[in-house]
């Protein structure tokens, strides 16, 4: 058809069909009559931004009283205070620590390099929990030794990659034993493992963490509870060897290395000197910037509780503690900064200023060289009381094959054991076992749902007329930074009508054929954009991208909960507040007021309806089945926004529909952890008390069905 056309001229030719298509594609949005409109007005320029900026105005205000508190400050009383106070916080955060049990080392191969040898060991952190690791011993000079904890980040290779074995030999050579391990989900290893790729099933070992880490959130637990734990053995173990002084320890690692140094350090008093790599900066910094990062990061309610960075140096203060920063790092330069100069404050009112240093280098990510020459001046300074001249040593650098601990590279397939969601599970079974249930005002107080009464403030924009109703379109205000848009579908039938607030997890326009039916069958629809969802849903990273896919608005989410309050449960108020909006309409009989909600929008809707005894009945469409079929899963997705920290110690998504009745309950092709429709046996198994309540439906429907005409029993 181009004949002998260039391609750029090709290329221009599409450009500009590109462009003609777009504009009827617009003309033609036009006409179908805006149902999204409000993001398309001044007004409503920032509502993908509305949940955001809401959610950071709570932390500021927290960050705020934070600085106030620090700065009254005023004898070393006072940081011990808070070391208490941030070592109880984060213990109990993270679901407090498994029981010390032996820890079954050995060492399964050694490589002698002359002036120092690599041990590869194997040692459980937890019964059958195995966690394998390389020890660099020196072998000239006098033990015992100063050793070296060395947690590690997210880099490619574990404790085989290449910098890290820079460090690591470095030191050995420089008169320190040094140990690093696998994290989980990393090395040897990986806790979600495809046997037909050989490899994560997640690829991404921060995709792995986080889908854990959800998994552990519901149990009330944190993935650095495991994390964190293992350092701690690996800490056991290195003090237990007779070439280290157990008196001269010190902690160092890069990015997530880093971030479990901060941890380490904070948490136990063995560790002497500390020197975190990219990783120290603030919350306020993150939150403005990169934003919450992958789930052993993250140890809600943190922010609720008044904590940042430098809350780490205080439970450290006054032993010796270095910021190690990159400016052109993304844990920004700025919040690095600004801890520093907060915790400098007060090393220099407990007298110790030269014991608190940050030293920075103009590159990126990771422990470069600046980096480790300065490390290695730090360690050689404070433990074994002498400069460090020396620079980094000639070195070699071992395969990965030759530093593997285990016989296959994967601890399960060589070892078998348990995994993290193994052990998870386990909690997860102890807890239904022990914990007393919990009544639903004891969930309301969980979850901090609260239930507007004031009449709302609404804004009108525009109508549109179709055949037999009329769609109104406003925006009511939630609570104060949450307007949400909606759709009001009102029929031409006077007098009062039944009602039903519409949550569909993609917005509200994608309800539209579902409420324009209802609304000619006589109902009243209000169709909601609840906060984070439809046009006030953050479409950053929202591309189709892994991340996105497997967690949705991880951001806001994530962010909810170190706030203190579940996303869930702050969607659930928007669901109550059109409740509301809808009682005080007189077209609408107030006791006929139902809720439908659909994907994302079901799990908040079932809240909704829990908590509200105005909502008379509740549909759900595509929800998920339950709390306990995520943990009990592989993997998920789509399911984080409506997590609930700890929901597992206490209830799950059944015991809420029990707490609806004897108000109705439809559950429509309810879904698992993936998304895959299940069986009507498998829901009706985990139903089986809220269904002896004689008020629930469990539905599936068929290809040809509308929801709209599959619930028109439910408005009869």
């Amino acid at each position: 058809m181009f004949g002998v056309l260039s391609e750029r001229a090709i290329m221009k030719l599409l450009s500009v069909a590109a462009t003609v298509a777009l504009v009827a594609t617009a003309a033609w949005g036009q006409s179908t009559e805006q149902l999204n409109f409000y993001s398309t007005l001044n007004d409503g320029r920032q509502a993908r931004r509305m949940l955001t900026t809401y959610l950071h105005q709570k932390a500021d205000r927290i960050f705020q009283m934070r600085r106030r508190k620090i700065a009254g400050f005023s004898s070393a009383e006072d940081v011990r205070e808070r070391k208490q106070y941030l070592r109880e916080a984060t213990i109990r955060d993270i679901g407090g620590f498994p029981e010390r049990t032996p820890l079954n080392a050995r060492v399964v191969g050694v490589l002698d390099r002359g002036d120092y040898r690599v041990e590869k060991i194997i040692f459980e952190s937890q019964p059958r929990f195995y966690v394998t690791a390389n020890l660099y011993v020196p072998q000239k000079g006098q033990p015992p030794y100063p050793a070296i904890l060395f947690p590690l980040g997210h880099e490619a290779g574990a404790k085989t990659n290449p910098i890290w074995q820079h460090l690591l030999v470095s030191f050995a050579k420089k008169g320190f034993v040094a140990l690093a391990w696998d994290p989980v989900g990393q090395g040897e290893r990986v806790q979600i493992y495809d046997t037909d790729f050989e490899r994560s099933k997640l690829v991404q070992s921060t995709t792995e963490h986080t889908v854990v880490g959800i998994q552990c959130l519901l149990v009330g637990d944190s993935l650095a509870r495991y994390t964190i734990w293992d350092g701690i053995r690996a800490l056991d173990y290195l003090t237990s060897r007779p070439e280290v002084d157990p008196k001269r320890i010190g902690c160092t690692g890069n990015s997530g290395g880093g971030t479990h140094t901060a941890y380490l350090s904070a948490l136990d008093d063995r560790i002497q000197v500390a020197a975190p790599s990219c990783y120290i900066t603030s919350w306020e910094r993150l939150l403005d910037t990169i934003g919450p990062q992958d789930a052993e990061q993250c140890l809600p309610p943190w922010l609720a509780q008044g904590l940042d960075h430098p809350d780490y140096i205080y439970a450290f203060a006054p032993k010796p503690f270095l910021i190690l920063s990159a400016i052109r790092d993304f844990f920004p330069i700025y919040g690095a900064r600004s801890t520093f100069q907060e915790a400098k404050q007060v090393y220099q009112m407990l007298g110790v200023p030269e014991k608190l240093s940050m030293v920075e280098a103009d590159d990126g990510h990771g422990y470069s060289l600046p980096r480790r020459l300065a490390s290695y001046r730090w360690f050689s300074r404070w433990l074994k009381g002498v400069e460090d001249t020396q620079g980094e040593p000639e070195l070699t650098i071992a395969s990965p094959e030759e530093l593997q601990c285990t016989t296959t590279g994967q601890v399960i397939t060589s070892l078998g054991g348990e995994t993290v969601q193994t052990l998870n599970r386990k909690r997860m079974e102890e807890f239904r076992r022990t914990a007393k249930p919990a009544s639903l005002e004891q969930v309301r107080s969980l979850v901090g749902f609260e239930q507007r009464e004031q009449p709302l403030k609404v804004d009108p924009f525009g109508t549109i007329l179709r055949n037999g109703y009329r769609i109104e379109k406003i925006v009511y205000e939630s609570e104060p930074g949450i307007r949400v848009p909606a759709l009001l579908y009102v029929p031409e039938k006077p007098g009062k009508k039944p009602a039903a607030v519409f949550v569909d997890g993609q917005g509200k326009a994608a309800a539209d054929a579902d409420a324009g039916q209802l609304a000619r069958a006589g109902v009243t629809v209000l169709s909601i954009d609840a906060r984070g969802l439809g046009e006030t849903r953050l479409t950053s990273g929202e591309d189709g991208g892994g991340w996105a896919r497997y967690f949705g608005d991880y951001e806001n989410a994530m962010t909810a909960l170190l706030l203190g309050k579940p996303l869930v449960a702050m969607r659930a108020e928007d669901v109550t507040s059109a409740v509301g909006l809808l009682a005080g309409r007189s077209d609408v009989a107030s006791d006929q007021i139902s809720v439908i909600g659909r994907g994302l929008g079901a799990v908040p809707s079932l809240y909704a309806a829990a908590f509200d005894t105005r909502i008379r009945k509740v549909a759900l469409d595509q929800m998920l089945v339950s709390y306990q079929s995520v943990v009990n899963g592989t993997i998920h997705w789509q399911v984080f926004e409506n997590i609930v920290q700890g929901a597992l110690r206490h209830y799950d998504l059944p015991d809420l529909a029990s707490w609806v009745a004897p108000r109705a309950v439809w559950i429509v092709d309810a879904v698992d952890p993936v998304g895959q429709v299940i069986s009507l046996a498998e829901v009706n198994k985990q139903y089986t008390r809220a269904a002896a309540r004689g008020h629930l439906r469990i539905l599936r429907r068929n290809p040809e069905q509308t929801i709209a005409t599959l619930l028109e029993d439910l408005f009869r």
